[in-house]
């Protein structure tokens, strides 16, 4: 066992866990976010989408002792407001049917959105083809991060 210290949701947290122990389960067992999903233990796909300084990666695969920034989970998306835009994009375009993706599709175009507030069909599929949805609905989920999209557009003074 070591002594961790990660910043998660912008908030400093110390676990005792092996070097090994994949993020995932540090955030599900010792810190008890639930948010973030196991789905195939390896990397393929998607469930278990966080951000680690902005950038979504795959918590299932990724070792602890090699975490050196800062964890976003759907817990910490929205920061300090009710709803991030895409959580509230989701909700209006009913994108969830058993819902065990959508933390990692919301994280995954999260990601997209920081870099890309304009994104074509085609980068929206580029960017969540990683994360698996059993219950295909992937073109609501293009809808909603278009609409998220737009509040981001928006928020930047952009309405063009």
């Amino acid at each position: 066992m070591s002594r961790f210290k990660l910043t998660v949701n912008g908030e400093l947290q110390e676990v005792d866990v092996s070097p090994d122990m994949p993020l995932l389960w540090v955030l599900r067992d010792k810190l008890k976010l639930m948010g973030t999903k196991f789905g195939c233990g390896i990397a393929q796909c998607g469930a278990c989408t966080v951000h680690l300084d902005g950038a979504a990666v795959r918590s299932c695969t990724l070792p602890v002792s090699a975490v050196t920034g800062a964890v976003t989970t759907i817990e910490g998306l929205a920061g300090t407001g009710d709803l991030h835009p895409l959580q509230a994009a989701w909700i209006e375009h009913d994108v969830p049917q058993c819902g065990y993706c959508q933390a990692g599709q919301i994280m995954s175009a999260a990601a997209l959105l920081a870099t890309n507030s304009r994104p074509a069909d085609e980068d929206i599929d580029a960017a969540l083809a990683g994360n698996y949805c059993r219950c295909g609905t992937y073109v609501r989920i293009r809808k909603a991060v278009h609409t998220a999209a737009s509040f981001y557009n928006a928020d930047a003074g952009d309405q063009g």
